[in-house]
C-alpha cells in the first residue's frame, strides 16, 4: 500500500454489527462485574435495607487475604492445565487416527466424537456420575471395586471430573486438527515417510510446526474452557466435594455470590479469573511472536 493511500474504513464497516453485538454482550456485564467488585454489595444492599458504600480494593485485600482462595486458585491452575494437556494430547491422537483408518471407521468415529461434544455438561456429567455410581454403576463391577467411591477422595473426584471434562471437549480439538492435517500436502507426509520417520516423528516435526496457529487456536480455547469449568464440578462433586476439598474458581466464586450473598465479592473473583485469563492468553501469544511464528 502507498504511503498515501488511506487506510479503508469499509472492514471496519461490515464488522460494526457484530462489534455492537458483542460490546452489549461482553463490555457491559465486564464493566458491571468490575463496578460491583469496588462496592459492598450483599443482600442487606439488593433488598433495600443498607445503602450501598464504595469499598475500593476492599474485597481484593480480603480476597487476597483469605487462605481458602489461594487454595482454590492452585487447585484450579492444576486441574486446568491437567484437562488441557489431556485434551489436547486425545484430540491429536485422534485426530491422527483419523487420517489412518478408512471411511466407515471414520466416519463413526466422528459421529461419536460429535455426539459427545453436542452433549450438555449437565447431562454428560450425569451419566459420567452413572458409570461411576458406588452401587450401580458399570465400572466398579469391571473393576471389581465394589461399592467404591470415586467423589470420596479429593484427587479421585478430580480424576474423574476430568475424565468428563476431556470427554465433552477433545472432539473440538479433534476435528479442527483433522482439518489441518488435511490441508497438508501429501507430498510432505509422503516424503517423511520415504525418510523412515516414525509417526511420532512425522508429528512432532512435520505436522506440528506446520499446525502451530491451530494448535494455538485451540491451546487458547482449552485453557479458557477448563479454567471456568463449572457445571462438571458442581455437578459431579455436589457444589464442590466435602468441606470444599474439590472448589475452583468458578464454584468459589458461586458460593461466595449466591450461597453466601456476598456479591461484591464474588464479583472480584470474577474479575481475578478474567485477568488471569487475559494474562495467560497474551502471554502464550507473546512467546510465540518472539519465536517467530505467524498467528
Amino acid at each position: 500500500m502507498s504511503p498515501r493511500t488511506k487506510p479503508s474504513w469499509t472492514p471496519w464497516l461490515y464488522l460494526a454489527p457484530a462489534l455492537v453485538v458483542l460490546g452489549g454482550l461482553l463490555a457491559y456485564p465486564i464493566y458491571q462485574l468490575g463496578l460491583i467488585s469496588f462496592f459492598q454489595y450483599t443482600q442487606a444492599q439488593v433488598s433495600g435495607g443498607e445503602p450501598t458504600s464504595f469499598q475500593g480494593l476492599g474485597n481484593y485485600a480480603e480476597l487476597f487475604g483469605d487462605d481458602q482462595f489461594w487454595q482454590v486458585l492452585g487447585a484450579t491452575v492444576v486441574f486446568a492445565a491437567a484437562c488441557v494437556v489431556s485434551t489436547l494430547a486425545v484430540g491429536c491422537a485422534l485426530a491422527v487416527l483419523l487420517t489412518r483408518v478408512r471411511a466407515v471407521p471414520r466416519l463413526a468415529l466422528m459421529l461419536a466424537a460429535l455426539g459427545a461434544w453436542a452433549t450438555p455438561a449437565i447431562t454428560g456429567s450425569t451419566v459420567w456420575l452413572f458409570l461411576f455410581d458406588p452401587d450401580f454403576g458399570p465400572v466398579n463391577r469391571v473393576l471389581g471395586l465394589g461399592d467404591h467411591s470415586w467423589t470420596y477422595g479429593r484427587f479421585s473426584a478430580f480424576f474423574l471430573v476430568l475424565l468428563e471434562v476431556v470427554w465433552c471437549s477433545f472432539p473440538f480439538v479433534m476435528v479442527t486438527v483433522y482439518a489441518g492435517i488435511r490441508a497438508v500436502p501429501a507430498e510432505v507426509l509422503e516424503a517423511a515417510e520415504l525418510d523412515g520417520a516414525s509417526q511420532w516423528r512425522v508429528w512432532r516435526s512435520v505436522l506440528a510446526p506446520m499446525l502451530r496457529p491451530i494448535l494455538v487456536v485451540v491451546t487458547i480455547q482449552s485453557v479458557i474452557w477448563d479454567f471456568k469449568v463449572f457445571t462438571q464440578i458442581y455437578v459431579m462433586t455436589n457444589g464442590g466435594g466435602i468441606a470444599g476439598q474439590n472448589l475452583v474458581l468458578n464454584v468459589y466464586a458461586y458460593q461466595k455470590a449466591f450461597a453466601s450473598s456476598q456479591y461484591s465479592l464474588g464479583s472480584a473473583i470474577g474479575v481475578v479469573m478474567l485477568l488471569i485469563l487475559l494474562a495467560v492468553t497474551l502471554g502464550y501469544l507473546r512467546l510465540l511472536r518472539r519465536q517467530g511464528e505467524e498467528l
